[in-house]
């Protein structure tokens, strides 16, 4: 056993030394996109990131910064703890499987062989390499995220019970148990995914403690398992923060006592009623009621009861536990006294939170939600700006909210949901600290004829999209809506599953079990296409059926760096391993679902729960890492399973079988290894760091200028550069999707760094939480203002001043000018003004200040400024708008109180729905357009050539995209794309201007920096108006390269669109005459600019092709 457990050791660092070097060789060398970069600063400045927070991963991550040499090293040292993380993660891993193996293999009592161990430590090295080459787990192994880290406590916690299973004989064997306990709370502080493995662990536990388990027993368990998560997710997690509550409400608005002093009230009497209760299980003596009420005082105080809204459930299960105390004959003390301290240690690894509320207090120029007191903290940890999603009964997405007759008017139903406390606006220094209700949540009541049990499509936002994905023919149902009775067309339970297996089973979770397993298509995002993100095997007559002849794909589908083929042998060699287990004895069940259901709860337990609408912004695999974990177990149990068969029907000994089928199955995890790494290979890669500095970079170096933005790609990079390295701080980052919250506009009108405070001059009060949220447009009330002002004039004319002052007085000189009605009407005392009067504000324009703000001023104007300019209040589609939100509201405060001196800019990844209607207003500078007071639509003043080409030329870097064989995932090659257009975009603007040695230095630039190789072109990154621009300027033969390879990419998707069946071409078909059109348009080009031999060459395919399509779809 020894030489075993030596053996075990040593082969268990060899794999961590393997996992930890290749993933330290492919890490990104600076931030990821998405969340990485927030995580990355708030580590680094311990600041406060997106609910429900990481505190433990950042005081961690905190510690390997301290490492760095220089703030541009932060990320490195973040993305070095994730690969490290990732290969201790892989190192539990081993053990894990060895440990199970052996508990099969080895009989108690008895000496291990050397065929046996050869096959333990075969099983491990498979599995455990094979988990370390998988796509996902590889993926987040090389940012710095939560998911690396949150997966080592997943390995570490149920390698703890293994430990535990092992010793559970010995005396103290429970503190293996207090030791899980532990790392569960502080895995709380990384992310809940490690409390799924609570029912793998119950299991465990109760196999060893039972002998002779039942299916009874079993299921028994299971829902203990269950209702412990339960009380952890419900409970623990945010009813110690409810019971937390109520102290701070006592000692704050009763007591008359300073902010948090009930919070550091609860602390005290929490400790010490855990260690009275401990303390009375421990004695000599046992004095059972004392024990049984420190018990259940400790329980109450813990907030474990506390699930659900109000405290009525809480109640009731704090009767149930004290009768459950106090009718039992016998108290099992080992198990409370366990029970107790394990729960201490709970709270101590949580206490980790304690983090976000004192560096929220400090207010850290990145401080999200700003939960700086225990209500705060409360919605933080609740993630309650997500909203909420039914899950066993709801609302479909047809669903209507019950409406009653009140007073003749048919109003919705609703109930008060819980009260939201909220720190006292005080109006004097000297005025006591004090909460109030600020709101009451609304809980809308949905027409029970409209709803369902188990929900699956219940978002009306997504109804055309639920469309695509089953085929809903429905039911209608009659409703009562106030009296008159109104018919809806519901769908049926039938295709409400359908949609669950289909879309949020087999799509959102089966899909990404084989990108792991057995093989991927490429890494673009898929929406359910054929040519997509698929999961495949590399053996053809597979793939053709499932996805068409990948033989005849186009060279960018079939060159993409994630296609990666495994031939399905991980999958093979699970299944063998699952069967093994589960077939082999009756320790082996027990195993099989201990596995199972760690299996189970961090795969499709997760997709019950998120219960997820189509069109997701990224793919979701990273939610599933855990899930693949456990099927890793079974891959290495599958080398088992490999000698078992050699044994068996080729009658080999067990020495030679186990060696043959360990070296074997080594071969599995070395071809992932061949096929992942090139799309797992991100060293040389500075994209997100590069494209965040160019948004930067877009702003004038004067003027402290602001940049809106609104998605994680397009602000975290720039938070990053700004609290990370410390680049451009004197600018200002402000995003849109914040701007509605009051704890947003509160950061924003506090200085950061080198940048002042925004030009936001309400005061709080205004802008609370409840207030303001929008303001309805009433275009209507126009009519009687003008009548006002048209009597006043007239009493003017005739000598009387004072109806004309009044309404001055009232209103303004102008009362459709930005500036006064924001003033008189938007923040008027009388709520009756509380309207936009108009759905055309004007603004006067400082001239001075213009000329001194360093914007271009159109050519067409001359020196002439106008002296007003006007925004139409119209949506993204032009209609008019019927109210403005608080965060387009502060949009235009800034924009009032800026003066034009103090440049203000839109990201142009942000959506026109975004833009107030101001897009004729915009000046394109780079990544981002310079808001100006121009008509820049009709001056044709959209781009200014000379700033944009000085940006692009001279100051953008391009993360190393340049680098032949650098790998470019989609999200980066969506920014690459991003960058090639706007390159085409200054290059036709300077065309125009007649500067064409600039416009040719551009392109060529462009090709050198965003190569073809790397970046391939497409109409979607301007490749198209690239070429026409060559023809333009005379370079034909550039002009033709380009042009040739965007008509021989259409061509090979029309090909292969035709390639397959006749039922996926007609799901495929829009995507083929997409095809087909731009083929058109670049023939057209090509006749155009005089390329008869190219233009004859294409024209007469898609004659060809499109013939052929036009047959088929008739002879269907």
């Amino acid at each position: 056993m020894g030489k075993y457990k030596l053996i075990n050791n040593v082969l268990g660092w060899v794999v961590f030394l393997i996992a930890s070097t290749v993933y330290l060789m492919t890490m990104e060398p600076t931030a990821s996109f998405w969340d990485c970069g927030e995580f990355i600063s708030s580590a680094y400045k311990l600041e406060v990131g997106h609910p429900p927070g990481a505190p433990f991963f950042m005081l961690t991550a905190n510690l390997f910064t301290q490492f760095a040499s220089d703030p541009s090293k932060v990320a490195v040292m973040v993305n070095t703890m994730s690969a490290l993380f990732s290969g201790l993660t892989i190192l539990f891993l081993f053990w894990s499987i060895t440990h199970l193996a052996r508990k099969i293999i080895v009989e108690d009592d008895k000496m291990m062989c050397l065929g046996q161990m050869i096959t333990i430590m075969g099983c491990g090295l498979v599995g455990s390499l094979a988990y370390t080459f998988s796509d996902t787990f590889w993926f987040s192994a090389v940012e710095g995220e939560v998911y690396a880290y949150s997966s080592l406590f997943t390995a570490l916690v149920f390698w703890l019970i293994l430990k535990w299973e092992e010793a559970a004989d010995r005396p103290h064997a429970d503190r293996w148990i207090v030791l899980i306990a532990y790392l569960m709370g502080l895995s709380i502080g990384v992310h809940l995914l490690n409390l799924l493995c609570i029912p793998a662990i119950v299991l465990v536990y109760y196999y060893k403690k039972f002998p002779n388990p039942t299916m009874k027993g079993t299921l028994i368990a299971l829902l203990v398992s269950f209702a412990i998560v339960g009380l952890m997710m419900y409970g623990v997690v945010q009813g110690l923060v409810e019971v937390c509550g109520y102290f701070e409400l006592l000692f704050v608005n009763t007591f008359g006592m300073p902010y948090n002093s009930g919070v550091y009230a609860f602390v005290i009497i929490l400790a010490a009623s855990l260690i009275w209760a401990i303390w009375e299980t421990m004695q000599d003596e046992i004095h059972p009621v004392r024990m049984k009420i420190s018990f259940i005082l400790s329980i109450v105080l813990l907030g474990i009861p506390f699930i659900g809204s109000g405290y009525v459930i809480a109640v009731i299960l704090t009767a149930a536990l004290t009768v459950y105390l106090f009718m039992s004959k016998k108290v099992n003390i080992k198990m409370l006294n366990t029970i107790l301290v394990c729960l201490m240690v709970i709270v101590v690894g949580y206490s980790s939170y304690a983090l976000t509320l004192i560096r929220a207090t400090a207010d850290t120029p990145m401080n999200q939600n700003a939960p700086q007191d225990i209500f705060t903290l409360r919605t933080y940890l609740a993630r309650e700006q997500y909203g909420k999603t039914p899950l066993i009964y709801g609302q479909t997405y047809v669903s209507e909210v019950k409406r009653e007759n009140q007073g003749g008017t048919c109003v919705p139903v609703s109930k008060e949901g819980e009260p939201t406390w909220s720190r006292v606006i005080k109006k004097d220094k000297n005025e006591k600290d004090h909460y109030y209700i600020s709101r009451y949540d609304t809980e809308y009541e949905y027409v029970d004829e409209l709803s369902m049990l188990f929900p699956r499509m219940y978002s009306s936002a997504h109804s055309s999209l639920y469309k695509q994905w089953v085929d809903i023919k429905g039911h209608d149902v009659p409703y009562d809506q106030c009296g008159e009775m109104v018919m809806v067309n519901v769908p049926n339970q039938w295709e409400n599953i359908k949609f669950f297996f289909s879309y949020q089973l087999n799509f959102m979770y089966w899909r990404y079990f084989m990108w792991n397993f057995a093989g991927r298509q490429n890494d673009i995002q898929s929406s359910g296409e054929i040519e997509h993100g698929n999961w495949i095997t590399g053996i053809p007559f597979i793939d053709n059926l499932l996805v068409g002849n990948q033989e005849l794909l186009p060279q960018d589908l079939k060159n993409n760096k994630g296609h990666n083929v495994f031939y399905c042998l991980p999958l093979l060699l699970g299944l063998i391993g699952l069967f093994w287990q589960a077939y082999h004895s009756q320790r082996g069940i027990q195993q099989f679902w201990v596995v199972f259901f760690l299996f189970f709860m961090t795969g499709i337990a997760i997709v019950l729960y998120l219960n997820q609408t189509p069109a997701q912004p990224r793919e979701r695999d990273y939610a599933y890492a855990g899930s693949f974990y456990a099927f890793a177990i079974w891959v290495g149990m599958g080398v088992a399973g490999i000698i078992r068969m050699l044994r068996d029907y080729c009658k080999m000994k067990e020495v030679p079988a186990a060696a043959l089928a360990s070296v074997l199955c080594l071969l599995v995890p070395i071809q992932m290894a061949g096929q992942t790494w090139d799309d797992h290979d991100r060293s040389g890669r500075f994209v997100a760091r590069d494209f965040g500095q160019n948004y930067l970079m877009t702003l004038q170096e004067e003027g402290n200028p602001i940049i809106f933005t609104n998605g994680d790609n397009d602000t975290f990079p720039l938070w990053y550069n700004q609290e990370t390295e410390g680049f451009r701080t004197d600018a200002r980052t402000c995003n849109l999707s914040y701007l509605q919250t009051d704890w947003y506009i509160d950061q924003m009108k506090r200085p950061a760094y080198d940048s002042p405070s925004l030009p936001i001059t309400w005061d709080r009060v205004e802008y609370v939480e409840g207030q303001n949220e929008y303001i309805p447009i009433r275009p209507e009330v126009k009519k009687n203002i003008d009548q006002m002002y048209a009597q006043a004039d007239s009493a003017l004319e005739n000598g009387n001043p004072e109806a004309m002052n009044e309404l001055k007085e009232q209103f303004g000189e102008n009362p459709y000018e930005l500036k006064n009605i924001l003033k008189y009407w938007v923040r008027s005392d009388k709520e009756g003004l509380r309207v936009i009067p108009t759905d055309s504000i004007v603004m006067k324009i400082d001239k001075e200040a213009v000329r001194r703000s360093g914007m271009k001023i159109p050519e067409a104007l001359g020196d002439s400024i106008p002296e007003y300019m006007t925004i139409l209040l119209r949506d993204a589609n032009g209609n008019p708008k019927r109210a403005l939100y608080k965060s387009e509201l502060m949009m235009l405060e800034m924009l009032a109180n800026a003066n034009w001196e103090r440049p203000i800019y839109m990201a142009i990844t942000v959506g026109s729905e975004n833009h107030l209607g101001m897009d004729n207003h915009f000046t394109q500078e780079g990544l981002a357009y310079r808001f100006t007071p121009f008509d820049t639509d009709k001056l044709n003043s959209k781009i200014d050539s000379e700033k944009m080409y000085d940006n692009l030329m001279n100051k953008f870097k391009f993360g190393g995209i340049e680098k032949p064989g650098i790998y470019i995932d989609e999200n980066v090659m969506r920014m690459c794309y991003t960058h090639r257009r706007i390159f085409t975009q200054l290059v036709g603007q300077l065309i125009k201007e007649g500067k064409k040695d600039k416009a040719l230095a551009a392109l060529d630039y462009a090709e050198k920096m965003i190569p073809s190789y790397n970046v391939p072109y497409d109409w979607a990154n301007g490749a198209f108006q690239m070429a026409e621009a060559y023809y333009q300027l005379g370079q034909n033969e550039k002009a033709n390269k380009i042009i040739d390879e965007l008509a021989n990419k259409s061509l090979e998707y029309m090909i292969w669109y035709l390639s397959l069946t006749d039922y996926q071409l007609s799901i495929a078909s829009e995507n083929f005459m997409y095809n087909a059109g731009l083929l058109d348009a670049e023939v057209r080009l090509m006749e155009k600019y005089k390329s008869e031999e190219l233009a004859k060459h294409y024209s007469e395919q898609l004659d060809q092709l499109y013939n052929e399509y036009v047959a088929r779809m008739k002879g269907k």
